[in-house]
């Protein structure tokens, strides 16, 4: 049985509790952050741990957790090789359900698990995803990885619903994200263009590699707002998250983009990517 970690505590999950009074449960007040694990580590912390402290700034929790020796034991407990480790702080669980911030005494729920899965060599990296649009209807605290994933779960419920494996989201006449990851395009002109990291989107971990690596590969890079018309006229399309790595985009609304197969330059930043990962 898989072990998670709670409060200070490695448990069995099934003996891992909750009060219904948590404040994530009640009001959505809890933060986040997911590592990919590769070759039996967790990959990228400091990234993370940056993103995590300012999530929790803007979600008003304070927490000093020593993650990274959590998370590493959590691993191993679990004889985790590849896939993900998530982490989740809450607002903790006051004695009853209000609105107001509770005191300062009550503590910070924190939970972590691992879950296994094969981000190397994923079909998806060989195929591709299908993707459709729709709009972004989510609330505007985006900057900060909180657990208000409602609308995700509805636009990916639709994706599937319509034969496509994500949605990326659009407001105000361009693009701003798909529903877990950041998207990106290479543009007619052999141009990465990719949102600004803005309180439109989530400011990416794996994005900030991505970035860095399409620099050193003498890719001009644009950060700013791209339409659906500049899409699908694209040469590539693809997306990056902690959870994904690097995945190729080749279907957006039944239409194919570029020759309708992963894109030559999103190959290599995906391969680029990965043994960055692996050495860090």
């Amino acid at each position: 049985m898989r072990i998670v970690w709670l409060n200070g505590e490695f448990l069995p999950e099934d003996e891992a509790k909750i009060s219904i009074f948590d404040r994530a449960l009640n009001f959505g007040q809890g933060v986040y952050e997911v590592s990919p694990v590769i070759d039996g580590r967790f990959r990228n912390w400091p990234h993370h741990a940056a993103r995590l402290a300012r999530s929790m700034a803007i979600a008003r929790i304070a927490d000093d957790t020593d993650w990274p020796a959590v998370l590493a034991e959590l691993i191993e407990r679990n004889g985790l090789v590849e896939g993900r480790v998530f982490l989740q702080i809450t607002g903790g669980a006051p004695a009853d359900r209000a609105f107001p911030l509770p005191d300062p005494s009550v503590s910070p729920n924190r939970f972590a698990f691992t879950q296994a899965d094969s981000l190397v060599e994923t079909p998806w990296g060989k195929n591709g995803l299908r993707i459709v649009l729709r709009p972004d209807l989510r609330w505007q605290v985006r900057s900060a990885k909180t657990t208000q994933l409602l609308y995700a779960v509805m636009m990916k419920a639709e994706a599937r619903e319509a034969g496509a494996d994500d949605a990326w989201l659009v407001e105000d006449g361009v693009i701003t994200e798909a529903t877990s990851s950041n998207a990106y395009i290479i543009d007619a002109r052999g141009v990465l263009v990719s949102h600004p990291v803005d309180h439109g989107v989530l400011p990416g971990v794996t994005r900030i590699s991505v970035m860095e690596i399409a620099r050193n590969m003498g890719l001009a890079v644009e950060e700013r707002p791209f339409t659906p018309e500049e899409l699908f006229a694209a040469r590539e399309a693809f997306i990056s998250g902690a959870g994904t790595l690097v995945l190729p985009v080749v279907e957006v609304d039944g239409k194919p983009i570029g020759n309708g197969g992963p894109g030559t330059v999103t190959g290599e930043l995906r391969a680029r990517y990965i043994t960055l990962l692996r050495a860090s």
